[in-house]
């Protein structure tokens, strides 16, 4: 169910890389900003800070025949020439008028001339007949600059609009560019990939295991099932809760089967652009056939896989339809689609397209479920390894204390439990540390500084009290393991109990504990007189509890053998599939049921009224009680819980074996040597078979520490290899 947390760290699925391959450098684009900016700065305070006027010819001429130019620039090119006159300051204004103030420290004018002769010729003789002081030379040609100057700003743009386009279909290099925006994003995993998760490392989900190992097996020994004309399943689809373990259940196949095996996330196919879902399906695919045999894994498939005509577009085109349709075509269309096989994963597979859960697509369904008591306790097991641990700890306890957690929760515990125990400056984690860890999680933070009355307190305390007193009382209800009085969370207080983990459920079952769950309500309006906002949430799931009973499991006189349930998860979103009679008689039906269980609360709670007194006074004094304050109180419970008779038939079992192991010791010693051993000599012999036994464990135990060691040998090496190419590429 989850892998070994001691080699989580250093056990994880790495796409392969190329040894010569230098580590990618961090790169800021906003030292890019900056050099821009810088750029745009220096152009405005320290360029030439100049104003042009182009004027023609003849004012050209007059303008020199006043002495207002005190020297000329010629630029001759091949088609035309142009004169640049630098303006004296005094005609600034003259010439630039209302413009003057804005025209820079050196003013020109510019003049397209006749030609280089006829410039030349006016200004000499001006320059002789007035005897001005003027100047001209002849100068290369400015219109490169002038032009590259121009285009600056353009420039920038497209290199602006360049890079935002690279941002959006996932920044740098490989296939991010433009033209590559319909490539898959799938990670490849192979062969020579060095760390690896194995089926060694998934704790519990023995079934699903061996559906998945299947599919290794045929990819490492095919002929073993192509001999009898077998087939390889297309595709097979992991349906479970969320942290049961479907990702690494993947991960797992990965690291076991000997062919390419290529990663994508379902949300991966989803873009901004038109086309680009399908385009990224098609890329995948063909990738994969080229490399056949393989696996693709597409993980939380219901992101692409919603079926067809339930979105809330009412008609209008959607890019996961179209994505969807081409992920149909490419798993079973009319091309052959050999060698590839499909893994996906999904938590919703109520909302997925019947097209793609048909055989030839999905040939297999693996439900991953959530743990039992006998996989939780491998659980604890695989992640209590790297925590240290005390005598208190017990595994098979906190599997108890653990209904309905998934590995992923289980996980979570021993990590809150070993923070808990750092927090208080522990050098081991307790059991008290797992129990405080169960409580964070379920219920939220403690509030020990909440500030509350002494009548809010005693209302809480009352209220708690009878949940606990009727779970006491109730033989059906779920067996009770503390209460308390301190805040938790949005709650003033709980009461925790161990669910029982039944295959299926009765009628009378189901209506104690509806009683149990209404014993605080009825605890308000027996002991205090008034009732009070505490009871909402039992409230809540009462009525929830029955409105299923009524409308979806037919446990009702009026309305039997009825079910309006809905398990193909469509819903019945504008029309019910009861007329609007049935609906009075299944409301009148409920409150009825409810008012029953209501007014049984309040008899039971009356007939124990002095336990229950006692019980609400200590829990305000010590806020806290445990179920062996509730033994000393009432007595000993007069039922055991299901999990309790589990466990008894279990030891009883196992009794059963030995005797009959020592029974079978004593006739097989009678028959081959004609006279049975005596008691001394026959426990000889079963000491002697209980030490070969344990000398195997102590073998098979070394061998996984030998193994482990490899591991971690393996993991330094890759780990100094890497200090060293990081070394060559620094």
């Amino acid at each position: 169910m989850e892998n070994n947390n001691e080699k989580n760290n250093n056990r994880r699925l790495k796409p392969s890389k190329p040894d010569n391959k230098n580590p990618k450098q961090n790169y800021n684009m906003y030292w890019v900003y900056l050099v821009i900016l810088a750029l745009l700065v220096g152009m405005f305070f320290w360029g030439d800070n100049t104003n042009v006027k182009e004027v023609s010819w003849s004012e050209f001429q007059q303008y020199v025949t006043d002495n207002r130019i005190k020297a000329v620039n010629i630029y001759n090119n091949n088609n035309k020439s142009i004169a640049e006159g630098l303006v004296r300051e005094e005609s600034v204004s003259y010439i630039f008028k209302e413009n003057a103030t804005q025209v820079g420290s050196n003013p020109y004018i510019q003049v397209y001339i006749p030609s280089t002769d006829a410039i030349e010729t006016f200004l000499s003789e001006t320059k002789k007949e007035k005897g001005y002081d003027i100047s001209w030379n002849y100068k290369p040609t400015s219109n490169f600059w002038t032009i590259f100057l121009t285009f600056i700003p353009i420039l920038l743009l497209i290199v602006f609009w360049v890079w935002m386009m690279r941002r959006m279909q996932g920044g740098g290099g490989g296939n991010s560019g433009v033209f590559s925006v319909g490539k898959s994003k799938a990670q490849l995993f192979d062969k020579d990939t060095g760390q690896k998760v194995t089926f060694r490392d998934v704790a519990g989900l023995s079934e699903a295991k061996e559906e998945v190992q299947e599919i290794v097996e045929f990819l490492k020994h095919p002929n073993n099932y192509t001999n009898l004309g077998g087939k390889i399943p297309k595709g097979a689809l992991l349906v479970g809760p969320p942290g049961t373990g479907k990702t690494l259940l993947a991960k797992a196949v990965a690291g076991e089967a000997n062919v390419p095996f290529f990663s994508i996330s379902g949300s991966d196919f989803v873009e901004m652009f038109v086309g680009v879902g399908a385009s990224r399906v098609r890329d995948l695919f063909k990738t994969a056939k080229e490399k056949a045999p393989c696996i693709v894994f597409i993980d939380e498939i219901d992101a692409v896989g919603r079926a067809r005509g339930k979105n809330a577009n009412f008609g209008s085109n959607d890019e996961r339809e179209s994505t969807l349709n081409q992920l149909l075509t490419e798993m079973d269309g009319f091309g052959s689609n050999s060698g590839v096989i499909v893994l996906a994963a999904t938590n919703r597979a109520d909302i997925l397209d019947k097209a793609l859960l048909r055989a030839g697509r999905f040939d297999r369904q693996i439900y991953v479920e959530l743990p039992d008591l006998n996989d939780r306790k491998e659980i604890f097991r695989v992640h209590l390894r790297p925590i240290k641990i005390d005598d208190s700890i017990d595994v098979e306890f906190l599997a108890r204390q653990t209904p309905g957690f998934s590995g992923a929760d289980i996980a979570n515990v021993c990590n809150e439990a070993a923070l808990i125990a750092a927090r208080s400056k522990k050098k081991f984690v307790q059991k008290i540390d797992f129990m405080n860890a169960v409580d964070r999680i379920v219920g939220g933070l403690e509030k020990k500084n909440k500030i509350i009355t002494q009548h809010e307190k005693r209302s809480i305390a009352i209220h708690e009290a009878g949940h606990a007193t009727l779970s006491w009382f109730l033989e059906h209800a779920n067996p009770l393991v503390k209460v308390t009085i301190v805040p938790r969370g949005k709650a003033l207080g709980a009461a925790w109990y161990l669910p029982e983990e039944r295959q299926i459920t009765t009628k009378q079952q189901m209506l104690d504990e509806m009683c149990a769950t209404l014993g605080g309500r009825a605890a308000e309006d027996v002991f205090i007189g008034q009732i009070s906002s505490g009871a909402m949430n039992d409230l809540e799931r009462v009525t929830k509890q029955a409105y299923a009973m009524i409308s979806y499991m037919g446990m009702s006189e009026k309305l039997p053998n009825l079910s309006y349930y809905d398990s193909t998860g469509q819903d019945y979103s504008f029309t019910k599939p009861y007329s609007d009679n049935t609906a009075q008689l299944i409301d009148f039906e409920v409150k009825a049921m409810i008012a029953e269980q209501y007014e049984r609360a309040k008899r039971l709670l009356i007939e124990h009224t002095e336990g229950h007194g006692k019980l609400s006074t200590i829990l305000i004094e010590k806020e806290i009680i445990y179920s062996d304050d509730l033994e000393r109180i009432f007595g000993k419970r007069p039922w055991i819980s299901r999990s309790q008779e589990i466990l008894e038939n279990k030891e009883t079992e196992e009794v059963e074996v030995k005797s009959e192991a020592k029974e079978a010791a004593a006739f097989i010693d009678t028959n081959k040597f004609g006279s049975a051993y005596s008691k001394s000599e026959s426990d000889d012999f079963l000491k002697k078979e209980e030490e070969k036994e344990k000398e195997k464990a102590k073998a098979i135990e070394k061998e996984k520490e030998i193994e482990d060691l490899k591991t971690k040998e393996e993991n330094k090496n890759d780990e100094n290899e890497q200090t060293k190419n990081e070394s060559t590429a620094d």
